[in-house]
C-alpha cells in the first residue's frame, strides 16, 4: 500500500532536485527520504529517479507519474480544508508566486488588503524573478508576464494590454537630458536586467506597427528587476520595464515616461493555475480584485499615451 508521506516526499524531491533538500524541508535524514522513495518504487514496480553521486533526475516513468501524485495530494488538501472550513468567509492557505518587483511593489499592498478583508485566509508569498513551476513548486497560483502559449495550464488575463515603457527619474533627465528618439538611447546609461538567463540588452519598440530592436548598454546589470527599478528612481539611468511595475512611480513623480510616442513591447500579465478545478473561492475572488486594480492602473497608462504613439 502506498504511503501518503512517501508520495509527498517524492513530489518534493522532484521539485527540489535532491533527497537532501527534501529531507531538510521535512526535518528528516536524507536516508529516510531515500528509503521512502524506494518503498514507493517497490509499490509501483518502477524506477522514479535516475540516481548518481552528483545528480538526481526523474526517469520517464517518474515524469509521467509526478502530476498524478501531485493531484492526489492536492485533492487530499482540499478535502481537509472542506472538513475544517469556517462557517463563513474565505479560509485555508493560499500560496502565491510572483515576480520580485511586481510582487513587492504592486501586488503586496493589494493582497494584504484582500487578506484583511478575509481574516481566516492565510497567504504564503514566493517572490522571485525565477519562473515558478506551478506543477512542481508548492504554489496554488502564479503571476506571470508574457503571452501564454502552453495549453497544459490555465492562464487568466489580468492586464492583457500591459506594455514596457522607458522611464528615468527627473534628476537623471535634468543632468543628462531627455532622449527624443530611439537612436538617442545610445548616448545614455541604460539599466539592464537578466531575463530568462540572458541580459535583456535589446529593447523592442513598435513604431508604426513595425518592430525595431534597439541595442543598449549601461554600467549596471542585475538579475533582480527590483534593483533596476530602484536604480532608475535613484537617478542612475534609464530603465525599460513593464508599466505595471513602474506605473505607481510615474504617478507619484519618482519616474517619468520618456519616448512615449513609441509603442513599447507587449507584456501581458496573467494569473496561472495548473487546473481549472483548483479555482477555489479564494482564488476566484482574488483574481476579480486584482483584475479590477490592474485595469485601473492600465487606464492610467492609456491616458498618459493617448494620441502620442507614432
Amino acid at each position: 500500500m502506498i504511503r501518503l508521506d512517501d508520495l509527498a516526499l517524492f513530489v518534493r524531491s522532484a521539485a527540489l532536485g535532491s533527497f537532501s533538500n527534501a529531507a531538510r524541508e521535512a526535518d528528516l535524514l536524507p536516508a529516510q527520504v531515500s528509503a521512502a522513495i524506494k518503498r514507493l518504487e517497490h509499490e509501483l514496480n518502477i524506477r522514479l529517479f535516475a540516481r548518481s553521486t552528483r545528480s538526481l533526475r526523474l526517469t520517464p516513468e517518474g515524469e509521467k507519474y509526478l502530476p498524478y501524485a501531485g493531484e492526489v495530494l492536492q485533492t487530499l488538501r482540499e478535502g481537509h480544508e472542506i472538513l475544517n472550513q469556517q462557517p463563513a468567509g474565505l479560509h485555508g492557505m493560499l500560496q502565491i508566486a510572483a515576480p520580485s518587483d511586481l510582487g513587492r511593489n504592486v501586488l503586496l499592498p493589494w493582497i494584504t488588503e484582500f487578506r484583511h478583508d478575509h481574516p481566516h485566509l492565510n497567504v504564503r508569498l514566493y517572490l522571485s524573478d525565477q519562473i515558478a513551476d506551478v506543477f512542481k513548486d508548492p504554489v496554488d497560483v502564479a503571476f506571470r508576464y508574457g503571452h501564454m502559449d502552453d495549453a497544459s495550464y490555465i492562464a487568466l488575463p489580468l492586464a492583457a494590454d500591459n506594455r514596457r515603457v522607458a522611464v528615468a527619474s527627473p534628476a537623471y533627465l535634468a543632468r543628462h537630458g531627455c532622449p527624443l528618439t530611439l537612436d538617442d538611447l545610445a548616448g545614455h546609461n541604460c539599466l539592464t536586467f537578466v531575463l530568462r538567463g540572458r541580459v535583456y540588452d535589446k529593447w523592442r519598440f513598435y513604431p508604426g506597427g513595425d518592430k525595431r530592436a534597439i541595442g543598449i548598454s549601461g554600467s549596471v546589470t542585475s538579475d533582480d528587476a527590483e534593483v533596476v527599478r530602484r536604480l532608475a528612481i535613484a537617478g542612475e539611468g534609464i530603465a525599460y520595464k513593464s508599466w505595471l511595475d513602474v506605473g505607481q512611480d510615474v504617478q507619484a513623480g519618482r519616474l517619468q515616461v520618456i519616448l512615449k510616442q513609441y509603442r513599447g513591447e507587449s507584456v501581458p500579465l496573467n494569473l496561472i493555475c495548473p487546473h481549472r478545478k483548483q479555482f477555489s473561492p479564494a482564488i476566484r475572488q482574488l483574481y476579480d480584485r486584482l483584475k479590477s486594480r490592474c485595469g485601473q492602473l492600465q487606464q492610467a497608462y492609456l491616458d498618459l499615451v493617448d494620441g502620442e504613439w507614432v
